[in-house]
């Protein structure tokens, strides 16, 4: 069994890069960049843009290049990928001497284990996933903890008792958001109805498809559901797009602040909150490790106590059920709760 690592997730985003001296006279940082090329990124579908995981973790990486001054290149997944393609582009990667390289997202998994076989003197990191591999860095979140805060938001916010859930592709990692929700919904409001659904049951193409999440929502709606969490990558904008066609219906984001993201800026009204994880801090703390020339490898987990996930008050929308949304989360650090992670 693999060690996990709780990270301190607010602490490790505010870390300055440490200067130690080397004999000609540069930073360690400065000696060890000029051995590399840079950070390479491997996004997964939906690409830097997704409003989501992917988008989180572009943050992390310019916040590297603003702080440590590192160079990166980001290459996206298409629909459709093999495991072949992404072995190609991580492997592109480490041979053109990108250190650390990441891949975003679960899909990235088996690629990343095995690619960092042939290259043992480079970093990998890979987001979601929990690979082999002494120079990989597992970079693992309690969503199913954030997606509790969401449930309670969502609970107390419905008017018809009826809240619902949409995942983009059903697999366990999907699932823990699903099961996280469900009992957040159920043990504030007993009586509530959740209804789950998935666009699809095992296929990337579910985070990648804003028009199945458009009318998997309006499905929802029109049976009297009010509130809408969904997850499920770029998918989630059409879920998102359809909620703001209906007065009193509310969308709950994902991953990224949904509000805050600029193409989503004409629905806003309508994001009641996202649950965050905070993949920026995770990829922000892979590559200052690796410039630091202590490279981060094993299990990190970020989770509730830590801060690597958290539920978003922009707008304002929830400010009047904080109290409730704060008494939860204490119950959940202090273990007096436990979230499922499978429904």
């Amino acid at each position: 069994m693999r060690r996990v690592i709780r990270i301190a997730a607010a602490a490790g985003a505010s870390a300055v890069l440490a200067l130690t001296a080397t004999a000609c006279g540069q930073s360690f940082a400065e000696a060890n960049r000029a051995k590399h090329a840079g950070v390479g990124l491997a996004f997964d579908i939906g690409g830097r843009d997704d409003h989501s995981f992917n988008e989180a973790a572009a943050r992390g990486i310019e916040n590297a290049q603003h702080k440590l001054g590192v160079k990166a290149k980001m290459l996206t997944a298409k629909n459709g990928e093999t495991e072949a393609d992404r072995e190609q582009r991580l492997t592109s990667f480490a041979e053109a001497g990108y250190n650390p390289v990441i891949g975003v997202g679960f899909a990235y998994s088996q690629s990343v284990e095995k690619v960092a076989k042939d290259f043992p003197d480079t970093t990998f990191g890979v987001v979601d996933a929990v690979p082999e591999g002494k120079n990989v860095d597992a970079m693992v979140f309690a969503e199913h903890e954030g997606s509790y805060l969401a449930g309670v938001a969502a609970a107390l916010k419905s008017k018809t008792h009826k809240v619902g859930f949409i995942g983009g592709v059903n697999n366990a990692l999907i699932q823990k958001f699903q099961a996280g929700f469900e009992q957040g919904v159920r043990d504030t409001d007993p009586k509530a109805k959740v209804t789950s659904q998935y666009l699809y049951p095992n296929n990337d193409k579910g985070f990648n498809d804003p028009a199945a999440a458009k009318a998997k929502a309006a499905g929802m709606i029109d049976r009297g559901i009010d509130v809408i969490y969904t997850a499920a990558g770029q998918s989630g904008a059409g879920s998102i797009e359809q909620v703001s066609k209906h007065k009193g219906v509310w969308a709950i984001g994902v991953d990224s602040d949904a509000y805050r993201q600029p193409g989503l800026a004409r629905y806003k009204d309508h994001i009641l909150t996202s649950v965050v994880k905070n993949v920026d801090v995770a990829v922000f703390d892979l590559v200052k490790s690796v410039e630091d020339g202590k490279p981060l490898t094993g299990v990190h987990a970020y989770d509730l106590k830590h801060r690597g996930v958290s539920l978003a008050t922009s707008g304002g929308f929830i400010k009047d059920i904080q109290p409730q949304i704060d008494a939860a989360r204490k119950k959940i650090v202090e273990g007096k709760v436990k979230v499922k992670e499978t429904p």
